[in-house]
């Protein structure tokens, strides 16, 4: 008697076990599901939007591609999310297992990219950068990708160069264009229009300091992005976090189901 009632008390232990563990499931998948519903929203928020983003998104490559990086892992993550809170409410294994096996693929492809992204941290670095913009910027052949895209971030930010003006000395651009020191995209948007707006070109891109910006856009560009920087970092860790924990409920609840 005594057996049979540790046995029923057992039991139970385990069916409450599983069903708290089927509920936590299903509350971290649908943190996923929101935060996926969170990065379609921006992503798209960002391509329709009438005023200042869509302009920078459409003048810059690889703010475009970034867009649909975004709407990707946004798709990605709202799909986990829903399969995840079927799998744990339905109590399906089959559910639970594919959601286990995709998870653990995201989670595994995060971890290459967390790694590749520190070995390959010197490519970040200000002299990296300056050895680039003087081998390749061209200045005015809005064409080639490198060279648009400088553009774009020198008008966007209002800076010139990585470090400053000077970056452009001994550079293709100086080869190119011997008559300018520095190329248009680094003039200070003028007020003016006309023959004044004209002069102060000329005096820009003849070297000028009042007629030009003089800050460096590796600057400029870390200044922006500093506090949106530290905001990635710590959502990176929390998903991590949410994405181990999924994994962990999603195997206990698939051997726990009968």
């Amino acid at each position: 008697m005594g057996q049979g009632e540790a046995s029923a008390r057992g039991t139970s232990m385990e069916g409450d076990c599983l069903s708290c563990i089927k509920y936590l499931m299903f509350v971290f998948n649908f943190l996923i599901f929101l935060g996926g519903s969170f990065l379609l929203g921006v992503g798209v928020w960002v391509l329709v939007d009438p005023t200042g983003f869509r302009e920078i998104v459409a003048a810059n490559p690889l703010l475009f591609t970034g867009v649909y990086i975004i709407l990707g892992m946004g798709g990605m993550l709202f799909l986990l999310g829903f399969l995840g809170c079927c799998g744990a409410i339905r109590e399906n294994k089959c559910l639970l297992l594919f959601f286990f096996m995709l998870i653990l693929l995201i989670f595994l492809a995060e971890l290459a990219a967390a790694i590749l992204a520190f070995i390959f941290r010197e490519h970040l670095t200000r002299e990296y950068f300056t050895k680039e913009l003087k081998r390749h910027y061209q200045g005015y052949n809005n064409s080639d990708v490198f060279t648009s895209t400088w553009n774009a971030i020198m008008t966007t930010f209002d800076c010139c160069g990585v470090n400053s003006p000077e970056d452009f000395k001994d550079s293709l651009f100086r080869m190119i264009n011997q008559n300018h020191v520095v190329p248009e995209a680094c003039c200070q948007r003028a007020s003016q229009t006309g023959e004044l707006a004209s002069i102060s070109q000329e005096q820009c891109l003849s070297g000028n300091m009042m007629f030009r910006n003089n800050k460096g856009c590796y600057s400029a560009v870390v200044d922006y992005f500093e506090l949106y920087i530290y905001v990635a970092g710590a959502l990176a860790i929390v998903v991590l976090t949410i994405e181990l924990f999924a994994m962990v409920f999603a195997m206990c609840l698939f051997r726990g189901i009968q």
